[in-house]
């Protein structure tokens, strides 16, 4: 049972509902579907319309509590309010005049911070410095997730952790007279947050207070 003749990736944001579509038009009366999660096969939901069974399951652990709702015509299993927890493989298995069966591999990405850029006070450089040291980073670290420096379209600097305890970081070292653009992104597959560089309002000292507003954009 379960065995999965052929696989469809899906990927969603953290919160958002996915649908696993069985691409039935119609339940018959002889099948039976069956929906199951995980390396362990546990059965979260099936339908037998001969008996007007229609039932879902918490799962073994109930990550599944109130998450879980069967479409009665066609037997797709819709999973809202995702969490990270709800990634993995499952398994729909239709058994009628014949047996087939399906896998859907999910992917469940967290929601991204916007950016932050900020002024770099500890490179010590000296008051006569035409350069200006800044630093992007992200309030929290997320796997999947890469933080990047851009100077126009093109990639400056990268940097990918997958370490929960810390936050990600990335220096940028720039001219006061530059007249280039540059934005810092934090993107994931599926999604990006963006935060561009205002040269002028970050590195200008004006009576040796540092000006330190910054706008902050979602790059759409």
């Amino acid at each position: 049972m379960f065995s999965g003749v052929f696989g469809e990736s899906v990927s969603v944001m953290e919160g958002d509902s996915v649908t696993l579509n069985t691409d039935l038009i119609e339940i018959h009366e002889v099948e039976d579907i069956l929906w199951a999660f995980g390396a362990e096969k546990s059965l979260i939901a099936k339908i037998k319309r001969k008996n007007q069974i229609f039932s879902t399951s918490d799962g073994p652990d109930g990550r599944f509590r109130d998450r879980l709702k069967l479409d009665d015509q066609s037997g797709s299993l819709t999973i809202t309010n995702t969490t990270t927890e709800h990634a993995g493989v499952y398994q729909l298995e239709i058994n009628g005049a014949k047996l087939t069966s399906k896998t859907f591999s999910v992917s469940v990405y967290a929601r991204l911070p916007v950016p932050r850029i900020i002024r770099d006070f500890s490179q010590n450089l000296p008051s006569s410095s035409s350069s200006c040291s800044l630093v992007c980073s992200s309030v929290l670290n997320v796997c999947d997730a890469t933080l990047s420096w851009y100077k126009g379209i093109s990639v400056l600097s990268s940097i990918s952790v997958c370490d929960l305890s810390i936050s990600l970081s990335l220096p940028l070292e720039v001219e006061y007279q530059d007249k280039n653009t540059y934005s810092c992104v934090l993107n994931n597959p599926i999604s990006n947050q963006t935060t561009h560089l205002d040269i002028n309002t970050l590195c200008h000292t004006h009576s040796g207070t540092i000006m330190m507003n910054i706008g902050d954009y979602l790059l759409t």
